[in-house]
């Protein structure tokens, strides 16, 4: 039976001439043999799991009754590949195409339709993304007590009928509705899906997963040009084509909803299509993540730490000014093109190549990360051709137009370094609550880019905008310098966390332990955590 610590330290690691005093249990609670009582410790449901499977096959939880070896473990990821990331693609590729749908909609002769006037447009582009970062508070909370898959299905489904259910707007108010509605349900996508994935993959191995299912955005501005198009050229007095587009749009996103519900498990433990060597191949393999994969218990002390987290306010601006620009070439790009003078149909068609851009960066960092790591590099590298397509924009002449086209295509090259900071909180924060609301957080900070990014966009400023095109340059700027500022806080912290390290080896105490691994501790709390950057 494994040993364990009389009086843990505030790292949770024992001390060497304490270990014989106490005996841990299968369960996770620790027996004090000078006082015969019995504490409980806060443990991951994987950390039990694997209990329980060590002692179905007559062996403890650390003993590798499955490695990787054993199970080829490349072919078991190639199996989750297969599973999980085609459906999250599907759900991310619905969000966006739902989201920007307003945007294509708009040259679809919606504010005409709708009597729309002033900064009514601009107005209703920004409350999808107010009601979006609302959300987001009871969303840190729900998804350390729902199941994430579950949570994301049901969401999916809500979001799909709000989308159609658009296609009803009669006025400015009717549209604010929906719009709302629409965000409320959309809040959901992103936190979910980055729990989901860092369930089953480790730290190097969730970068080009999260690119994969990210590339929904790139795919969805192929796809909404295409769609845009085709419903211009639907002639019907009564309903309209952007009233059908709602439609079609919103039966689709219901269908891959209910689908979701089905395909994705909660946790790698309830797998149907895993056995259960599977399940604990898995499991021993992502808990070198120090993050864990389930714990119910909300701890209020965790999202204080958040609150006074220096990395997540970091991180938490980053997204912001990144954010501004995307919020202007995913509501505004359609609308840009066509002032270009371009015709309504061909500019649904010319704002299809800003996908390829978005597909061909994500893919590029996600493997790049993978490969190398450098994620704050990886952000500077995103930047530079966005503070070049800002600059074109703002600053080409009016006239040429292949220069504005190619200035919006490559703003769109910035999407990419939101999958970064997504699978950097990931990797970068541990204690299951303090995950969750870190994960809202940066979610929510997404949405005030995109609340700040259509504001820019003022009627007086028609049809150039040379002032939001100004702002996309900053922020891009400003993104790829707190980037490297974070690069630098990670180096310093993690020194701090190696000199606490030798100074607790030097004094006999244990630092690091298979129980360690899943005790729920946050990155903070755990000493023998690092960061990645």
């Amino acid at each position: 039976m494994a040993t364990a610590p009389t009086a843990p330290t505030t790292q949770g690691v024992a001390v060497d001439k304490e270990v014989n005093a106490n005996t841990s249990s299968r369960d996770g609670s620790e027996h004090d043999s000078h006082t015969g009582h019995s504490k409980k410790r806060d443990l991951d449901d994987a950390f039990r799991y694997l209990q329980g499977a060590g002692a179905a096959t007559g062996a403890s939880a650390g003993a590798d009754t499955a490695t990787d070896d054993d199970l080829s473990y490349n072919a078991l990821k190639r199996k989750i590949d297969w599973r999980i990331v085609p459906i999250m693609f599907a759900c991310y590729t619905m969000q966006f195409i739902d989201k920007v749908s307003l945007n294509y909609a708009a040259v679809m002769g919606l504010n005409k339709d709708l009597a729309l006037g002033g900064n009514d447009f601009s107005n209703a582009g920004s409350a999808f993304f107010i009601a979006y970062l609302i959300a987001e508070v009871p969303t840190g909370f729900l998804l350390q007590k729902v199941p994430a898959a579950k949570w994301l299905g049901a969401n999916v489904v809500l979001w799909g009928i709000a989308t159609a259910c658009t296609a009803a707007a009669t006025n400015y108010n009717s549209l604010l509705a929906a719009r709302i509605f629409l965000g409320v349900f959309e809040a959901a996508i992103a936190p979910s899906l980055i729990l989901i994935s860092g369930q089953w993959y480790t730290k190097s191995e969730q970068a080009p997963r999260f690119s994969f299912w990210y590339c929904g955005l790139g795919l969805g501005q192929i796809i909404g040009g295409l769609v845009s198009y085709a419903f211009q050229k639907v002639d019907h007095p009564q309903f309209v084509g952007w009233r059908i587009m709602f439609v079609v749009l919103g039966c689709v996103t219901v269908v891959i909803g209910f689908l979701t519900a089905w395909i994705l498990p909660d946790t790698p433990m309830k797998a149907r299509f895993l056995s259960e060597a599977e399940k604990v191949a898995v499991l021993k393999h992502v808990s070198v993540n120090q993050t864990g994969i389930q714990n119910k218990n909300f701890k209020l002390s965790q999202v204080w730490e958040v609150l006074l987290d220096v990395q997540l306010w970091l991180m938490t601006l980053i997204t912001i000014l990144i954010s501004i620009s995307s919020g202007v070439v995913t509501t505004y790009s359609a609308t840009l093109i066509k002032g270009f003078g371009f015709s309504s149909p061909v500019s649904a068609l010319l704002n299809m190549p800003s996908g390829i851009v978005s597909i061909t960066a994500t893919l590029l960092v996600g493997f790049g990360v993978r490969k190398g790591s450098n994620r704050w590099a990886w952000i500077v590298f995103c930047c530079v051709p966005g503070i070049l397509g800002g600059g074109l924009m703002s600053f080409a002449p009016s006239d040429n137009r292949a220069a504005l086209l190619a200035g919006i295509y490559l703003v769109n090259s910035v999407v990419a370094t939101l999958i970064v900071i997504y699978q950097w909180t990931s990797a970068n924060c541990a204690g299951q609550t303090k995950r969750v609301v870190s994960i809202a957080l940066i979610s929510g900070s997404f949405s005030v880019g995109n609340i700040i990014g259509p504001q820019t966009f003022q009627v007086k400023d028609a049809p150039q905008y040379i002032p939001a095109k100004i702002t996309v340059l900053a922020t891009q700027a400003a993104g790829a310098v707190m980037a490297v500022v974070l690069f630098a806080y990670y180096v310093w912290a993690n020194k701090r966390k190696d000199a606490k390290r030798a100074s607790l080896q030097s004094q006999g105490v244990e630092v690091e332990t298979e129980v360690s691994h899943w005790e729920g501790m946050t990155d903070k709390e755990n000493i023998s955590f690092r960061y990645v950057y």
